[in-house]
């Protein structure tokens, strides 16, 4: 599994620029209303999810354990199903949507993390970001009333958190299957003696 996560690094990539986009699009849209917020928390979602449900689905027959992207990518898409199916719930219902995928995607996160952990040096990245996804999910389900504009920038700010962690994991993975393959390429078989 560690190997194939590792050669996923496109997923966590991704993830990390769509969490970036949605982030700073939260914080540069004045104006930014309920409706708006549902729209963008839907799209992100959504994209996060195919995203995870395409590279589980692509790591399926070299992976025993494709099944906790897939999972990840299911929750994320469920969550944005909800906000697109229902753009007219309470604030507070919708606070608490973004809450609890927050926090299923955390543990997630986290529990990729430990898997990945012989696969790479720092998957204490993946770890972090799981783990703001955690307190962001906490943060929200303990103070669901706060104000919108409290909401969009605390909103805004995990999700920047995130997608910078997540791309640095990714490019990370990256170069970790980068030098796997150029160590491979250049060592040579000592088992092999030279003719004479």
């Amino acid at each position: 599994m560690n190997e194939s996560l590792a050669r996923s690094w496109w997923i966590y990539a991704l993830r990390g620029v769509l969490a970036i986009l949605f982030g700073v699009f939260a914080i540069m849209w004045p104006g930014l209303t309920l409706l708006s917020l549902v729209a963008l928390f839907a799209a992100y979602a959504l994209i996060s999810g195919v995203i995870s449900v395409v590279g589980a689905i692509r790591m399926r027959k070299r992976d025993d354990d494709w099944w906790l992207p897939l999972l990840l990518g299911l929750v994320s898409i469920g969550a944005g199903v909800i906000a697109i199916a229902h753009p007219s719930l309470t604030a507070l219902v919708l606070v608490l949507v973004i809450g609890a995928n927050a926090l299923i995607t955390g543990v997630l996160d986290v529990a990729t993390a430990i898997r990945l952990r012989k696969t790479i040096r720092n998957e204490w990245l993946m770890i972090l970001s799981g783990a703001a996804s955690i307190v962001f999910g906490i943060l929200v389900f303990l103070f669901p009333a706060a104000g919108a504009l409290a909401l969009v920038w605390l909103i805004s700010i995990y999700a920047l958190v995130t997608g910078l962690l997540m791309l640095v994991l990714a490019l990370r993975l990256r170069a970790r299957i980068t030098t796997g393959a150029a160590d491979r390429r250049v060592t040579p078989d000592r088992r092999i003696s030279p003719a004479h």
